[in-house]
């Protein structure tokens, strides 16, 4: 990647439920740069909708998709944790079709397990994952998420652990749930720089150069995450954020999930290419 993209997530609102072409009419209207697909429900999408992304991307847009919900590969019954396999494959499959950046998805929850079984079990089906899909010679990014809540496996560490541990793992960094999983924390520019010399020490260049973050205003508690807001309308700390994006040069995408996408990306482009 060689710049940083502003992408919504989902289909802007402003499409009014008429699609991705739609969707496109309104990011090249409001100059935004791509949309994160999101497959929360299952990986499902129709042909017309294929082609009307593949354009997309032909046309220069950016596209990253959103795994189910309906993941844990810590489940306890070996079912489960199959499915879960298969919807990651299944959203890297439909990723690779469309055109896809990478792909992201939030990989397991801690069922009262030690951390460090956990870490090895999302290790051992990841494993799965990436030679499944170099058998099928997918290149697509995959990428598990920091996630907003003490329950949910995914904090930066574990993260960034994991990718260490596999070629085309690289982090999803949700600012969002950083700040609400940790009760206020991950919300200055130091913070934020902290992130990004983590990363780039850990991971080197190539992270910093392919880059896929999440950003939202977020409601939270001493458990974590409650829900998205609009950025204005949270403490989310962006401005400074976006310092520090432009101070790493960090190329790659960020993804809006406020309640209103597409205006709240607008707003994070324009300040960015304001610094």
């Amino acid at each position: 990647m060689n710049e940083l993209k502003f992408l919504t997530a989902g289909i802007p609102i402003k499409a009014e439920g008429k699609g991705y072409k739609k969707g496109f009419e309104t990011l090249k209207e409001m100059n935004l740069d791509g949309l994160e697909a999101e497959f929360v429900h299952g990986v499902r999408i129709s042909t017309d909708s294929i082609n009307e992304v593949q354009k997309a991307v032909s046309e220069g847009f950016t596209v990253t998709c959103h795994g189910p919900y309906y993941i844990n590969l810590n489940a306890k019954e070996p079912e489960k944790v199959e499915a879960s396999i298969t919807r990651i494959l299944d959203t890297a499959r439909a990723a690779k079709t469309l055109g896809a950046y990478s792909i992201t998805y939030h990989a397991a929850f801690y069922m009262g397990n030690d951390k460090n079984i956990v870490f090895d079990r999302v290790a051992k089906q990841t494993e799965k994952i990436i030679q499944t899909l170099q058998e099928e010679d997918n290149n697509v990014w995959i990428r598990p998420e920091t996630t907003g809540k003490n329950t949910q496996w995914g904090n930066l560490e574990e993260i960034v652990k994991l990718s260490k541990m596999f070629e085309k793992v690289l982090p999803c960094v949700d600012f969002a749930h950083l700040h609400a999983r940790s009760n206020g924390s991950y919300n200055t520019y130091d913070e934020f720089c902290k992130i990004f010399e983590f990363i780039g020490n850990e991971l080197g260049e190539v992270a910093l150069n392919n880059f896929h973050a999440h950003l939202a205003g977020i409601e939270y508690s001493a458990k974590g995450e409650k829900k998205h807001l609009i950025l204005e309308e949270s403490d989310m700390n962006y401005k400074d954020l976006l310092k520090a994006f432009k101070e790493f040069n960090i190329k790659g995408v960020i993804v809006c999930e406020s309640p209103n996408i597409e205006d709240d990306a607008k707003l994070l482009k324009d300040y960015y290419l304001s610094l």
